[in-house]
């Protein structure tokens, strides 16, 4: 199966040396740039998440395939209408999928990585989770609806190759069209900000209308803070990797009943028991 995201990470590299460079010869006091540190991390998660995915994705293949093999629906993977509904479905299916990964907490322990840097440059795209076991449920519905597994998986790979583009500070507001309909990098910085407003905001992966009709929008307006509410404070992959899991574990050892356990579980990233 053809793996858009391998054959894309060349075309990463390039772009991400370009980007930095740009801040070197062109700097901006308004944009944080670079950390070599920082980066250093984002560059380690993300390798840490192609590996872990070599294995991971033959898992995938086999439950999409099963879903498609049982279900009585097909659509023909060479009419045009197909890939246009695959599209939409995809991108719906990524909103979902993200943004139950900001308001669930077990989901969140893994998103969390992606936030962690407190720097918005191309490498931050590459900070990926290694436990990306969460999302699968998420897209195992358009198996059901009868596109083929090669076409969801291939189609996965488009939205990420677009949102390593937009992990970026160089580019400011574009075309108000655009921005309109697409997730841009001014709508991603939103989404990577630590500040109040933008908390939980803009969630779509290649189009925004989704959080412009379910209400989750939000414009660049103040300076946007990145990281997380509480950072990290590390550069350690592993710490990166497992912090949230780390803490989960703590609060749920230390809860008095079992009711408690599991809202640590499954209620959001802030919540506490009422003293």
């Amino acid at each position: 199966m053809f793996d858009l995201i391998l054959h894309a990470i060349p075309v990463f590299v390039v772009c991400l040396a370009l980007e930095a460079a740009s801040f070197y010869l062109l700097p901006d006091d308004n944009e944080l740039g670079y950390n070599l540190r920082d980066s250093r991390t984002s560059l380690a998660m993300g390798l840490g998440n192609v590996v872990i995915n070599i294995g991971w994705k033959l898992v995938v293949v086999t439950v999409y395939a099963a879903a498609y093999l049982v279900t009585p629906l097909r659509l023909p993977a060479d009419n045009p209408l197909t890939w246009v509904a695959l599209f939409v479905a995809d991108d719906l299916a990524y909103y979902w999928y993200h943004r139950g990964h900001h308001r669930i907490r077990v989901f969140w322990a893994s998103h969390v990585v992606h936030h962690s840097s407190e720097f918005y440059n191309l490498s931050t795209a590459l900070r990926q989770p290694w436990t990306p076991f969460t999302s699968l449920p998420f897209w195992l519905p358009l198996a059901v609806l009868g596109f083929p597994p090669w076409m969801i998986l291939l189609q996965q790979s488009i939205s990420l190759v677009y949102q390593f583009f937009i992990h970026t500070e160089r580019i400011g507001t574009l075309w108000r069209p655009v921005e309109l309909v697409l997730n841009t990098p001014s709508h991603h910085r939103v989404h990577h900000g630590s500040n109040t407003i933008y908390l939980d905001r803009n969630y779509g992966g290649i189009l925004i209308v989704w959080d412009r009709l379910f209400t989750t929008f939000e414009p660049e307006r103040e300076r946007v803070v990145y990281g997380l509410t509480t950072n990290i404070r590390t550069h350690n992959p592993l710490r990166v990797a497992t912090h949230e899991f780390a803490a989960i574990w703590h609060d749920v050892r230390r809860a008095p009943n079992w009711r408690t356990r599991l809202n640590h579980l499954v209620r959001g990233p802030g919540w506490s028991p009422q003293p």
